[in-house]
Order: structure tokens, then sequence, then C-alpha cells
């Protein structure tokens, strides 16, 4: 399909490439192909790793049920010409779990390889790429990569099976960094504000120019943009909802160490009132605690300080 933007491109604001919906089409497409050997080049060549030749895309079309689910993941699935298999993920909202998250479907992609009888010989490398729109790993770095490997000689790896890569728009500084790496450019097209900044970014890059023109014809399409505004609704939605449920959890908190300090406050007043020789019902009746609190604080004090 030969893409050519409209006359209004230029007027129509452009959908942004970082919400998983943009990303998959435009990463995730049998057309687009190059732009994902592209960007996967960019992360492998940033991190010292062979790059790659060609890739099979194992799941090109957009699933309805994902699409709709606000949990839905909407990832890009590959293998390449040497049988890796590969799981590209945008992530715009930190859950808590991304560790969690990515070995699950890390190991789902690994074992989903032998089907029941095979050798475990038949099983290839398997890599996962998360992009991040914010900071998770405890590091400077805006991308970083891990392996198996021995904890006190980090270069002694147990295998080359299992890798992981996390790549944090929010880490780049543009300030900071060149140009010459293709993933930081790759990265500022992610995260670009204005048309003129990506037609600048993708002047010397087919690939991205590429995209940018899939980008500037998926922002004219009238279904594209009410499923992104969809999308966008419910991944909002999703994240009111575990702020809301995050709050409840906190008010929750807050409500529980009232109630405790309060029970220890009541506790010491009872305490005060039997040291200066107060009935145990009084006791009880002024401090709003029971007969048998009033009595088990009686019995845990030293008796002398009852005379």
């Amino acid at each position: 399909m030969k893409l050519k933007a409209g006359k209004g491109a230029a007027k129509m604001e452009l959908l942004s490439p970082k919400v998983d919906f943009i990303f998959k089409r435009i990463f995730g497409s049998e057309e687009n192909k190059d732009i994902l050997i592209s960007f996967l080049n960019a992360v492998f060549e940033d991190s010292g790793q062979p790059l790659i030749v060609s890739v099979e895309l194992l799941n090109p079309f957009l699933e309805k049920d994902a699409l709709t689910d606000k949990q839905g993941v909407l990832d890009v699935k590959a293998k390449t010409e040497t049988g890796t298999l590969l799981d590209v993920e945008i992530q715009l909202q930190n859950h808590q779990d991304m560790e969690k998250r990515t070995l699950f479907y890390w190991a789902k992609m690994f074992e989903e390889q032998l089907e029941e009888g095979q050798s475990y010989h038949k099983l290839h490398k398997a890599v996962t790429i998360n992009v991040l729109d914010f900071d998770y790993i405890l590091s400077d770095k805006y991308h970083t990569t891990f392996h198996l490997h021995e904890d006190t000689l980090p270069h002694l790896r147990l295998t080359d099976l299992l890798e992981i890569h996390f790549v944090e728009l929010r880490k780049l500084k543009e300030q900071s960094v060149g140009l010459e790496r293709r993933l930081v450019r790759w990265m500022l097209f992610l995260t670009a504000k204005t048309k003129e900044r990506l037609e600048e970014l993708a002047m010397e890059e087919p690939a991205m120019q590429k995209a940018l023109t899939t980008l500037e014809f998926l922002s004219q399409d009238k279904r594209t943009r009410e499923l992104y505004e969809q999308r966008q609704k419910g991944l909002q939605t999703y994240a009111a909802d575990m702020e809301g449920a995050r709050e409840e959890g906190r008010e929750e908190g807050r409500e529980e160490g009232r109630e405790k300090g309060e029970l220890l406050r009541a506790r010491l007043t009872a305490r005060n009132l039997l040291i200066m020789g107060l009935d145990v019902e009084a006791i009880a009746q002024a401090t709003e605690l029971s007969v048998s609190e009033v009595e088990q604080i009686r019995q845990g004090m030293d008796l002398s300080t009852l005379h």
C-alpha cells in the first residue's frame, strides 16, 4: 500500500506515535517491516548486539479484544531470519509491575516455541523490548539491556537466550546527546511535539520518513482517529481507576492510622487513671474501652505503680 499525505495533513494535528494502537500500526504492519527493522537495529546497535536483516511478523493484525480492553496488550511480535523471537511493547503508564510483566511475556514467548515432545535444542533466543514513557530502571541510562549472568562475574553469562531491553523516553535529554545514534533519533521521533520536528528527524532516515508518512496517513483517517480516541479514553479511564484505587488505599491507611492513634491514646489514659486509683468500670466508661481491655491493661502493669 502506497501512502500519500493529503492536502490537509499539514493542518491536521498528528496522532501521537507513543499510543500503543498507533505504534503498532506504524511498526507492526506487513508493509512497514523495513521501519520495524530500522528501529530494532537502532536498539541492537546501541547495545552492541548483532544487527538483523529481515523479520517475519507474527501478529500483524490489530486484536479487537486488546484494542477495547483497557489492559489489552498491543505489542509487535516478530521473528528474525536466524529464528530469534522479538516482542516490542510501548507503555505510557507505570503500573509498578514492568519487571514481572516483561518476564511473563518473555517466558510465554519462549515456551510457545516448542510443541509437546520436541527437543529443547530447538529453542531460539527470545528478546523483549520495552519502550517506556516513564522512568523505571534505577539508572540514568535511557537504554538498559539485561541478560542472565553470574552475580560476582558479570561477564559470565549463563545463556544468551534471554535478553530484555528497556528504552526509557523521558531519560533522553536532547541537549546532552547527539543525533549520531539511530536509537536517539527514533526516541526523539516518538516524543516529537511538532510535524516540523518530525520532518527534521526524518530527513536522513528513509525508514523514519516512511514512518512519518504513515503517521500522517493515519492522522487523516476518520476511523483511525475514532479508534485512537477510544483507546486514549480507555487508557485514561484505567489510569484514573488505578489512581482512585491508590487514593482509596491511602485513605484507608490514614483511617487505620487514626483508629490506631485513638486506641493508643485511650489505653494510655486508662493506664494513668489506673495509677490514680480509679476502678476498672469507671475507666472503661471514660475511655470507651471495654472492661476486659482495661483489666488486661491493669494486669500488664507493674503492681507497684498502682499503690
